[in-house]
């Protein structure tokens, strides 16, 4: 039997997962750790730490692999964090991640002088501070000695390769998130590479995903529990391996994931440059996938919202789920009942995502009485994370890209009453996964189909196992209906009270 391992390096953890060659899940270890914010609007993670616990993750899940014989494994990440490093790989810095807004001027400034249109042409996407080109240009004027010490810009899945004794490559949806690689010529832009005065030596080699890019050094493979010749393949942007783990391989499926972040990932059968898109902040980059494309309509806030809610006003919850051995999201969802809320929310907790691009307002919820329960406030706060994934897909209807299935993976994923709520609100059905953690599961397919040539759409058929859909409720779809158009006027009146 032969086995293929996945890792994912996510914003508050890393896990990795090991599956045989029919897909099964055979061993998997996850270990957290926690952003660090030092000032208001930063956000970063100690590389190293990320680093040790990937490594932890990967010699857990090989050594309770039967003989250790895993064949390959790929990486999945998340996108925009980079670190820099010295020629000896020391981190000079911590990694600055994608909620880390210190760079909002330069987004304006820098994109505005250099071409917003042309930047768009060339990266596919629109400017924001989440991405590593304006945190380079903040980092290069307010840390020189870093910008002048560095060897290398590495983003966290070629950070790993790195660390593994790889010459660091990193998959073309991740570069892509870099917003200086060339989402049509498949290379780093030399245009904006000059503008920024970036050699491109200090960057890893783009390449497709599923390439191999090396082998694992062999005191290193041993370190981990590994085999010699276990080769890595290019992964890419977390959003992307997570779809293809998913399953989705053709246009109208989409991943529906919630994590930290909240995102929508469809597929296109070609790169789409649109107006509808670009006005909306929703990117076009290569997916997972050979030959297609997808974008990423997404909300910052995302599971961060229940996450708040738990820590602010759940100890009861905490308290009693330690009690009772079990998970205290689970109860905080079973009190948000079945019932829609009377509450609306608008759900900037965080800068929001698409398709606003806005770092300043910020969220709301209307409606509140003294006879509003706690369920309530929950539901209300989920309610708004679902509008706005409605808004989103709204959008990408508008722009050609029809979505009749929503595939959900995720920690959210695994809650019927989560997905449920989803269902109504966006008024779509959702697909449950057996493996939720589709990030793995989908650079895992990469590694097989690097070694047997099969074609990943092929292994995602056999390895992508739905196990229920949940569809809307129609009971609920006109009350959703109307609450969305209430909805949809919420940002535009807050945008004009200067709080």
């Amino acid at each position: 039997m032969k086995y293929y391992m996945g890792i994912d390096i996510g914003t508050s953890g890393c896990k990795a997962i090991v599956f045989d060659e029919h897909g099964q899940k055979v061993a998997d270890a996850h270990r957290e750790y926690n952003p660090i914010s030092p000032e208001y609007g930063w956000a970063e993670l100690d590389p190293d730490e990320v680093m040790d616990k990937c490594f932890a993750v990967i010699a857990e899940t090989a050594g309770s692999t039967p003989g250790k014989s895993i064949c390959g494994l790929g990486i999945s990440s998340q996108g925009e964090a980079f670190t820099p490093v010295d020629r000896n790989g020391n981190a000079l810095s911590n990694a600055l991640i994608s909620s880390d807004i210190r760079a909002k001027d330069y987004a304006v400034e820098w994109s505005r002088k250099f071409g917003i249109e042309k930047l768009y042409q060339i990266t596919g996407h629109t400017a924001h501070p989440m991405f590593s080109l304006f945190k380079l240009l903040w980092l290069k004027e307010n840390r020189p000695d870093i910008w002048s010490d560095t060897s290398k810009f590495l983003c966290f899945e070629d950070l790993l390769q790195y660390r593994l004794g790889l010459d660091p490559a990193m998959g073309w949806p991740l570069a892509a998130r870099t917003m200086f690689f060339d989402v049509r010529r498949h290379m780093w832009s030399p245009e904006i590479l000059r503008a920024i005065d970036l050699p491109e030596e200090k960057l890893s080699r783009p390449l497709p995903s599923g390439t191999i890019a090396g082998t694992i050094k062999s005191d290193i493979a041993g370190e981990l529990s590994l085999l010699d010749g276990v080769f890595v393949v290019t992964g890419g942007h977390d959003q992307t391996c997570g779809a293809l783990g998913a399953g989705v391989t053709e246009p109208g499926l989409a991943m529906y994931a919630t994590g930290t972040v909240e995102c929508i990932t469809p597929a296109f059968s070609s790169a789409v440059f649109s107006e509808e898109l670009r006005k909306n902040n929703l990117c076009t980059y290569d997916h997972t996938v050979p030959g297609m494309y997808s974008t990423v309509a997404f909300s910052l806030t995302g599971g961060n919202i229940l996450k708040w809610f738990r820590d602010e006003f759940g100890a009861a919850e905490i308290s009693e789920a330690q009690n009772l051995g079990l998970n205290p999201y689970e109860l905080l969802l079973r009190k948000a009942g079945d019932k829609p809320s009377s509450l609306l929310v608008l759900p900037y907790f965080t800068p929001s995502g698409t398709p606003y691009f806005d770092t300043k307002v910020p969220g709301c919820i209307l409606g509140l009485r003294l006879s509003t329960k706690k369920g309530d406030m929950i539901r209300g706060l989920l309610e708004g994370v679902a509008f706005e994934m409605r808004l989103n897909l709204d959008i990408l209807e508008r722009a050609g890209c029809k979505i009749r299935e929503l595939r959900t993976i995720g920690g959210g994923a695994k809650s019927d009453i989560w997905n449920q709520l989803k269902a109504d609100v966006i008024g779509k059905p959702i697909s449950v996964l057996k493996v939720t953690e589709a990030g793995c599961l989908g650079t895992a397919i990469l590694a097989k189909s690097a070694e047997t040539q099969e074609s990943v759409a092929d292994i995602a058929d056999q390895w992508v196992r739905p196990v229920k859909i949940i569809e809307p409720r129609t009971d609920f779809s006109t009350w959703y209906r109307e609450r969305f158009s209430l909805y949809r006027q919420l940002y535009p009146k807050l945008k004009q009270i200067p709080i």
